[in-house]
């Protein structure tokens, strides 16, 4: 058998053990360091603008400070994008709060901004107006700010900003990870970058950062003794992990062109397969296309696809079961038009790593090629 065919492999450029070696040589190990620090300056200037990060051990770990510095607490609710990796949504479970699960739109997938106002204005009636909104976008798609954002602000509601998939991509402009109240970014080993785990906290309030910071160090008081007046978590990341990520920093955009690349190598051999739909981008966004997804006729196909492939050791996967199909949710409000449930249905995620081969992506589609022709 061939060798595999992930759907999204960790990529070093090579400069990463440069930085891993000095953290060694220099004995920063520990969950503090210049690393860390030189890793969030990296991402900082990277996003431009007034962000200030704090890197993190994980996006989820990113989340759930964000929550309780929004002061989602419990009893709360936090409204959350259905069609999302379940990331998303379980710190809200954390603190205690319920999600409100909000259906997407076509254009980009994501929060679809009628079901939001829809979901805002049925919870205040019933007397529990949202402390949050988590937006996601989606597979590195930008989803409709100025509409999220309106809406946000007109009920003047914070907006957590998930943006683990959409490192690299933009809307109008600006980079998806700076329009939120608060931010999250992630660098697990499937993302476009990666640090092995890690993640990122983004505001444009240093206080904010600082916070969070010292929440995810436990919360140690600045006192000789162990002191602690808060409950803290051991949220930080790894000086070791950091430098790892100070050099896939260095070739972000150059991984941003490689996936994008993908995207249009696959559109371009399917162009003839009228069966598969690709979505485009909206005006005003860049996607990073830190995954290449299509559309089927139907379940039966995306199955048949998946399958046929996997047989050639090729990995892919349906696109994300919505949060409210999710048996751990299924007590959630949820606020549904069919879109997630239809795509969940008819997507699936072809293998795009930036290290695919050209060889790799013509195994793949000569044999989703065949598949039609069978």
């Amino acid at each position: 058998m061939e060798s595999k065919i992930w759907l999204s492999s960790p990529h070093m450029c090579g400069k990463e053990q440069s930085f891993v070696n000095t953290a060694f040589e220099t004995n920063w190990i520990a969950p503090l360091g210049p690393h860390v620090t030189g890793f969030e300056n990296d991402i900082q200037s990277y996003l431009k603008g007034n962000s200030h990060v704090a890197a993190l051990s994980s996006g989820t770990a990113a989340i759930h400070l964000a929550l309780v510095l929004l002061g989602v607490t419990q009893g709360d609710e936090v409204i959350c994008q259905s069609k999302t990796f379940s990331a998303s949504a379980n710190p809200i479970v954390y603190q205690g709060a319920t999600p409100v699960f909000v259906d997407s739109e076509t254009e980009t997938w994501n929060m679809c901004p009628e079901q939001l106002e829809i979901a805002i204005k049925e919870r205040i009636q019933k007397g529990k107006k949202p402390k949050a909104i988590i937006a996601v976008h989606l597979y590195g798609m930008p989803y409709k700010v100025d509409e999220i954002q309106k809406i946000a602000h007109t009920y003047r509601i914070p907006v957590l900003e998930d943006s683990a998939e959409s490192l690299g991509s933009t809307y109008n402009g600006a980079h998806c990870g700076t329009f939120g109240d608060i931010a999250i970014l992630s660098f697990n080993g499937n993302k476009i970058i990666t640090t092995s785990g890690g993640g990122a906290l983004v505001t444009n309030d240093i206080k904010i950062k600082e916070k969070a910071v010292y929440l995810a160090t436990q919360a140690r008081e600045p006192h000789p003794a162990y002191l602690h007046e808060n409950i803290g978590y051991n949220y930080r990341l790894s000086n070791v992990l950091a430098g790892i990520g100070r050099g896939q920093m260095t070739i972000l955009d150059e991984r941003v062109s490689q996936r994008r690349a993908n995207y249009d190598y696959y559109k371009s051999s399917f162009k003839d397969i009228d069966e598969l739909v690709f979505i485009d981008e909206p005006k005003g966004c860049f996607s990073n296309r830190w995954l290449t997804c299509i559309l089927t006729p139907s379940k039966a196909v995306r199955e048949g696809i998946r399958v046929s492939l996997e047989a050639l050791n090729i990995e892919t996967r349906p696109l994300w079961k919505p949060m409210h199909q999710q048996p751990v949710f299924k007590d959630a409000p949820h606020y549904l038009n069919g879109v997630s449930d239809e795509l969940f249905e008819k997507g699936l995620c072809l293998p795009s790593g930036s290290n695919l081969t050209e060889n790799e992506l013509n195994r793949v589609t000569s044999a989703i090629k065949t598949y039609f022709r069978a």
